[in-house]
């Protein structure tokens, strides 16, 4: 987007970009940006919080009354409310326990999935809605499908049209937003960085998710190298 703010102002139109990574934006030197120090996804601020991203979408369209510069970037001056940690939150427990291979951490990955089928139900119910449902498959088929990428070897995929590297990265996607909405139902308001550390250092989903992308890139399949990707985010990929 950056980069499209000097086409557009090339035919006459000022824009300007709300920019979440501040090297990318110096880079591509857009006409106007606002950096904004959320985490990726999240440009105007935290999800339910329309007085805040307000003042946001306020202070990027405030960079409208600029002259023509060749760029400029302001920084927004406050951080996410939503980033402090909440003390109170108390996650649930994993189930990875002492998986060391991966017909052992399928079990683990069912019976945890298992266990948050009730605090998801709750976290749906409070909350009225739910980001599950890229795949198209219930919660039961999202557990088996990943669970029997585990085992081994490559299962059918479970959804028409799609390949399975393709349905394993929708699933993927489901059952993280699965996992976190039933963390979310244990009281307290945790930050998504206590959210992300439980579900990459705590849980079995976690762990399978990380093992799969080791697996996926170790192969010999590129489409499914190209999934591994989208399995695991950049800040969490452990090294080795």
């Amino acid at each position: 987007m950056s980069a499209l703010g000097h086409y557009l102002e090339a035919e006459g139109i000022a824009s300007v970009a709300i920019a979440l990574i501040r090297p990318q934006a110096e880079h591509t030197r857009p006409p106007r940006a606002l950096w904004v120090p959320f985490e990726l996804g999240r440009p105007i601020g935290p999800p339910g919080d329309a007085a805040f991203q307000r003042r946001v979408i306020l202070a990027a369209l405030g960079l409208l009354t600029a002259g023509k510069t060749a760029s400029l970037i302001v920084d927004f001056p406050d951080d996410d409310p939503r980033e402090a940690a909440d003390s109170a939150w108390r996650p649930p427990p994993g189930h990875a326990g002492g998986a060391v291979d991966s017909a052992a951490l399928a079990d683990a990955v069912e019976s945890e999935l298992r266990a948050l089928a009730p605090a998801y139900a709750q976290s749906c119910t409070a909350r009225g809605r739910s980001t599950v449902g890229l795949s198209g498959l219930a919660p039961a088929a999202l557990s088996d499908y990943l669970a029997a990428w585990l085992r081994g070897p490559t299962p059918e995929s479970p959804v028409a049209d799609m390949s399975p590297a393709l349905a394993l990265r929708f699933v993927s996607d489901d059952l993280k937003a699965y996992a976190q909405e039933a963390a979310l139902a244990g009281g307290g308001r945790p930050s998504s960085r206590q959210l992300g550390d439980w579900l990459w250092n705590q849980s079995a989903l976690g762990a399978a998710l990380h093992a799969l992308r080791r697996q996926l890139l170790a192969g010999d399949d590129d489409r499914a190298k190209l999934v591994a990707a989208f399995l695991v985010p950049a800040l969490r990929v452990t090294p080795g």
